[in-house]
């Protein structure tokens, strides 16, 4: 740019200072939007003219490929904002600096003074203008194995940034990328333990719950669905309509399930556990708000199925609650983090009866008792249960 170098030694020791803080006193600070807001307001106070910063990572996410960390003068705390994997067909990612950097850049930067007709063309770029900026400059952060990310930094000062600022912040890429770097692993470790185990067992195992053996008992209301006909369906597909099945039909379980408080222990098979601990007073009705819902989303996606010439999808429910061992059973080296106990058993038997009776959703006398003043349910009759010596009275709920 056309400004002239300033910098002086309060200004240099300054940009050190920022160096010195990024590198030993992040260590307390779990998140990077946090960190990086941080890191703007001391670049600022450092005289380095930053008005606009964004940083754009790349995550392992089911529903996200990435974020975006943007902080902009006058904010104390960044605005973050997900991004879906289809973010690389869109306009406004096509041409912009963060695709010339996915496709291998290794530096993007714009004079945003000039006239717009000789520069790059891309609607960022007059967005920048548009909020008064001068200059606009960003750089890949590389981690581990090359994988790149990427940060950007904008001015608007006259002239924008000079060769003295762009060197402060080139000495920054290298640490914030070791700092950003270690708090993607902290939450790719969270986020892969929310998708596997669900976000309350993954949290106990970052809490150190990792040993075999280890667990606590919970009183909860367990559900155990399973859904009907998928051999035949399995044996008779295609490969890819039984994965696309099996996806819609999880999808539309287990949304109400999270929605309400409950947390999805397992997908087996065809069939799914989940919890809703007794913690939550609300527990067993929210259960059957989850179950009435999921039912309303199986009869859409049955209409959806109807549309592309698929049979549709029954399925069966069965409900109890009492007393489980949640915690770390397997090997020495394969553990799962689930719920054991005769509570369980019960609800895997109720599902069952439930193709015997033609019911789909079938709940013990146990759970009744706690919801009957609030729910419509049923009685069904007394039915024998394999693995108990009582026969068990059984209701059931129409949602």
């Amino acid at each position: 740019m056309s400004a002239p170098p300033n910098i002086d030694h309060v200004t240099a020791h300054s940009d050190s200072d920022v160096l010195h803080w990024l590198t030993n006193n992040t260590h307390d600070e779990r998140f990077l939007d946090n960190i990086f807001a941080e890191l703007c307001l001391r670049l600022q106070r450092a005289g380095i003219p930053v008005k606009r910063a964004t940083l754009y990572v790349m995550i392992l996410h089911p529903q996200w490929i990435g974020s975006r960390i943007m902080w902009a003068d006058g904010l104390r705390e960044a605005e973050l904002r997900r991004v879906d994997y289809d973010v690389r067909e869109l306009p406004e990612f096509i041409g912009s600096p963060a695709n010339e950097i996915n496709d291998g850049a290794s530096e993007v930067r714009e004079n945003l003074e000039r006239d717009p007709t000789l520069g790059r063309k891309h609607p960022v770029y007059d967005a920048l203008r548009a909020k008064g900026l001068t200059d606009y400059v960003a750089w890949p952060l590389y981690h581990t194995l090359g994988k790149r990310h990427m940060v950007a930094f904008a001015t608007d000062r006259p002239g924008g940034f000079d060769d003295a600022d762009v060197a402060s912040l080139l000495k920054l890429l290298s640490v914030l990328a070791l700092v950003s770097e270690i708090r993607m692993k902290n939450r790719l470790a969270r986020t892969l333990l929310e998708t596997y185990v669900g976000p309350h067992a993954g949290e106990l195992v970052l809490a150190g719950a990792t040993r075999r053996g280890s667990g606590t008992t919970v009183r909860a209301a367990i559900m155990i669905c399973d859904l009907r006909d998928f051999t035949r369906i399995s044996d008779n597909w295609p490969r890819d309509d039984v994965i696309d099945l099996l996806n819609g039909y999880f999808e539309a379980m287990s949304e109400p399930i999270a929605r309400h408080g409950g947390e999805i222990l397992k997908f087996i098979g065809d069939g799914l556990l989940a919890i809703f601990p007794l913690g939550d007073p609300s527990a067993c009705a929210n259960l059957l708000r989850a179950v009435a819902e999921a039912s309303q989303a199986i009869v859409a996606l049955n209409e959806r199925n109807r549309q592309t010439g698929r049979a549709p999808l029954n399925y069966g429910t069965g409900v109890h609650v009492g007393d489980v061992m949640y915690g770390n059973i397997g090997s020495r080296t394969r553990l799962d983090f689930t719920v054991i106990g005769p509570a369980v058993n019960m609800a895997s038997r109720l599902e069952t009866l439930t193709k015997q009776l033609g019911r789909t959703v079938l709940v013990s006398s146990a759970f009744a008792d706690l919801v009957k003043l609030d729910f419509d349910l049923e009685r069904v009759g007394e039915y024998p249960v394999r693995g108990f010596s009582d026969p068990i009275e059984v209701f059931a709920y129409h949602g």
